[in-house]
């Protein structure tokens, strides 16, 4: 069985800092391109990060504006949010995800994409 469990959400005031983890089991995530996603009280889900590999580039929303920083350990089979200089705008459940897309001539196409149950981050003064 597939999951992924975040943490290190909570509560905390416009300009500090907060970590997100993901840990995976029943995956390996060095098959799977890792990203956070979150959503606010009604709005859709958006893509927060995205880290394709341990070793490729990272891709991040507009909104982040050089304040949030994705990584990944393949190993230890986590990956990572730290979230900088928060403003309330970033007020969400944050949501881990990994994807994958395989192809071969034996099973054709097919796609793997699991979902965390996401952790909450609020920012308030």
């Amino acid at each position: 069985q597939v999951q992924l469990v975040e943490s290190g959400g909570g509560l905390v005031q416009p300009g500090e800092s907060l970590r997100l983890s993901c840990a995976a089991s029943g995956i390996r995530i060095r098959s799977y391109a890792m990203s956070w996603y979150r959503q606010a009280p009604g709005k859709e889900r958006e893509l927060v990060a995205g880290l394709p590999t341990a070793e490729g580039r990272a891709n991040y929303a507009d909104f982040v504006k050089d304040r949030f920083i994705i990584s990944r350990d393949d190993a230890a089979n986590t990956v990572d949010l730290q979230l900088n200089n928060l403003e309330p705008g970033d007020t969400a459940v944050y949501y881990c995800n990994a994807f994958s897309f395989v192809s071969d001539w034996r099973d054709g196409e097919r796609t793997y994409n699991y979902w965390g149950q996401g952790t909450q981050v609020t920012v308030s003064s």
